[in-house]
């Protein structure tokens, strides 16, 4: 038999009883959890696919800290309500094997990350992949074609490691998404 017996006639207090903290959670989860993984596995691959690689280069720098911003606030909001529903996880912040201060620790996962990529590894890496831009115009080549000077390999190598470790960092961040969705799908939100 389900849950709902008979049905629920649908009224201004009925409607006005959606707008709660449970409520603000989920529709913040599902919108940090859609939007990383737009970004992360859809929209940069069909821009990569649609758009010459300098102007690939240059939505992805404008679109980042957009990106980036919003995962540090999204993340850093379900955090303090995931925190104010369950008070325990401070008093018990050294005991990541309770798993409600586990979720806790996700979610600073993703917030760190995100901040990490948008303080210091996204400056980073758009600085070189401009510097990298700059050196084929002077040099008349691209990046990648043969005989590019040793400026432009040091560039190639820099912006690689600095690309590899945004990335890290952005998976990362969509893993412990997706790992707090099914524990939170699985065992709830609890009494937030």
């Amino acid at each position: 038999m389900s849950v709902y017996s008979k049905p629920e006639v649908l009224s201004v207090d009925s409607l006005l009883e959606l707008v709660n903290l449970r409520g603000v959670y989920v529709l913040g989860y599902g919108w940090l959890v859609g939007m990383s993984i737009w970004v992360t596995f859809i929209g940069g691959f069909i821009a990569f696919k649609a758009l010459p690689r300098q102007q690939f280069g240059a939505l992805q720098h404008r679109t980042f800290p957009t990106y980036f911003n919003l995962s540090i606030l999204l993340s850093g909001g379900l955090l303090l309500l995931w925190t104010r529903g369950h008070p325990h996880v401070i008093s018990n912040i050294a005991k990541p094997q309770l798993a409600d201060v586990a979720q806790a620790y996700v979610l600073g996962t993703v917030a760190v990350s995100q901040l990490v990529n948008q303080a210091i590894i996204g400056p980073m890496t758009s600085k070189t992949m401009f510097q990298r831009h700059k050196l084929e115009k002077a040099e008349g080549k691209a990046y990648n074609e043969p005989g590019v000077s040793s400026e432009m390999k040091a560039l190639n190598s820099k912006f690689s490691q600095l690309h590899g470790i945004s990335s890290l960092l952005n998976l990362s961040a969509n893993i412990a998404l997706i790992f707090h969705g099914l524990w939170v799908g699985t065992k709830g939100l609890g009494k937030l």
